[in-house]
């Protein structure tokens, strides 16, 4: 029986004779994803597809489909599959998401043929469930976010965290949902698990929306919509026509709102651009985004998803966005942000999360949540109650990594059946609208549990954990000073 570990397996253990031919391994599951796709298109134009009453052609345009690359070797395959690439980037819909751009990185015929005939010919992919090809491709994004020397980690946010907001989040067979940041999908494809798991006796149209309609994301980076492209796809949700948009979704509003976002904004405070100037030398320009219905103009990113997500929301919608400590404590932009968030929106709870769960190094995040509120002149928010998970607490990403089963004293207090009838634990503090607005530049980094670490060595972590934790700071104050550097002198 073919299970998702051991597909995954099957396929991540070619990719160490790859790696030896230079292919990182985001190279090697970029390649995955576009023969994976070309296969399962074949076989869909295969019977017993093609007797079924709907059965519609795949959009692979002719001479370009998997059995053109079946047929050909060494030379005459490389070059082929090169030139399938570059055709099948034209394409509308899910091919030109997965394809643009796209390149081959495998330059040795005989292991291209290989990775063609012997690993993804051998499956019938198609004939797999959804659970099976997406949890086993899952596995594969994991992997690759795991290696930080590709930087991929940025756009793969960590399951336990994911899980637990949409469980306080509850999204419903009705709910359109949206990712203004959905890097490979994660956010998207927990949601609709949940309202598949949750609500087992949905009707055919509720299927049908929650697989074409609910589900809603764009993302700026070419590969990472590729990915999250492909891994929605082999969970059984878009078709033909995707449901990620690849564009940068903070350019312009989409002329649509939503009953909920979910999402994990790319970290680091500016947005920039590079530009060749009169001299002919490149220069680097930060990027301020100025939108008629966003409240402040700054080039910090996140402060900007902060106010896109708000414009995103239907009237009464519900937002949970992961936001790095300096949105809640940055004066200028920061404060007017904060300040019109708290009066415009219900701001009710903020996760402090701990440090040493992501990806990228050094991050201190938290997960704000707020609903979206119709005009009135009294503030709308009256109480944010803060969740600690940071103090005193030490994660790693080898040697103590968080689980689902940490965040479980979270979901309880935030009490998603009726968040509104809530109690206050140790680490659980409520804070009224007034308290909020006396604090300096109306910071929101509150914390009130004593570090056991500052005042008693016996409770300090182990060594290797502590030599971790400055590793991470070590490098997430170099990658400040790389910003300051770049937005101060001409890149070269």
């Amino acid at each position: 029986m073919t299970t998702a570990s051991t597909i995954g397996q099957k396929l991540w253990n070619y990719c160490d004779v790859l790696r030896d031919a230079g292919l990182s391994y985001g190279d090697y599951l970029e390649q995955l994803t576009y023969l994976i796709f070309l296969k399962m298109m074949h076989e869909r134009s295969q019977p017993p597809h093609t007797l079924l009453p709907d059965y519609q052609p795949p959009p692979i345009p002719s001479g370009y489909d998997w059995s053109s690359l079946l047929d050909r070797d060494g030379d005459e395959l490389e070059t082929h599959y090169r030139r399938t690439l570059e055709a099948l980037a034209r394409q509308p819909g899910t091919l030109g998401v997965i394809f643009t751009k796209a390149q081959n990185k495998i330059q040795e015929p005989a292991m291209l043929t290989r990775l063609i005939r012997d690993l993804i010919n051998s499956e019938n992919w198609t004939a797999l469930s959804a659970d099976v090809k997406g949890d086993a491709y899952e596995s594969l994004l994991e992997r690759n976010a795991q290696d930080v020397k590709t930087g991929a980690g940025q756009y793969f946010t960590p399951r336990p965290v994911i899980q637990a907001i949409v469980d306080v989040m509850r999204p419903q067979p009705d709910t359109t949902i949206c990712d203004p940041a959905c890097g490979t999908g994660g956010f998207l494809l927990d949601a609709h698990d949940y309202i598949m798991r949750h609500n087992t006796g949905l009707d055919r149209d509720q299927k049908e929306h929650l697989q074409r309609k609910a589900l809603h994301g764009w993302e700026i980076v070419d590969s990472a919509a590729r990915l999250g492209a492909m891994n929605l796809y082999l969970h059984g949700i878009g078709g033909d026509e995707t449901n990620i948009v690849r564009d940068d979704s903070l350019r312009t509003h989409p002329g649509k709102h939503y009953d909920m976002v979910l999402t994990n904004p790319p970290f680091g405070r500016k947005s920039s651009l590079t530009f060749i100037n009169a001299e002919g030398k490149s220069e680097r320009e930060s990027l301020e985004v100025e939108r008629p219905d966003f409240w402040a103009t700054t080039s910090n990113k996140q402060l900007n998803f902060l106010q896109h997500v708000h414009t995103l929301l239907e009237i009464h919608g519900r937002a949970a966005i992961v936001v790095p400590d300096n949105v809640l404590f940055e004066g200028g932009a920061g404060e007017t942000v904060r300040r019109r968030l708290l009066d415009v929106c219900e701001v009710h709870t903020l996760l402090r999360l701990p440090t040493g769960m992501f990806y990228s190094q050094g991050v201190k995040a938290n997960v704000l949540f707020f609903d979206r509120k119709p005009a009135r002149e009294t503030p709308w928010t009256q109480h944010l109650w803060i969740y600690d998970l940071r103090t005193n607490r030490h994660f790693t990403l080898k040697a103590n990594p968080l689980h689902r089963s940490h965040l479980d004293d979270f979901v309880a207090c935030y009490n998603p059946a009726n968040r509104h009838e809530r109690e206050e634990t140790e680490h659980f503090h409520r804070f009224s609208y007034d308290d909020l607005l006396q604090r300096d530049k109306v910071n929101l980094d509150i914390f009130w549990l004593r570090d056991e670490s500052m005042e008693d060595s016996a409770s300090l972590p182990p060594p290797d954990l502590i030599a971790e934790e400055i590793v991470d700071d070590l490098r997430a104050a170099l990658e400040q000073l790389e910003e300051i550097a770049a937005d101060l002198a001409p890149a070269l």
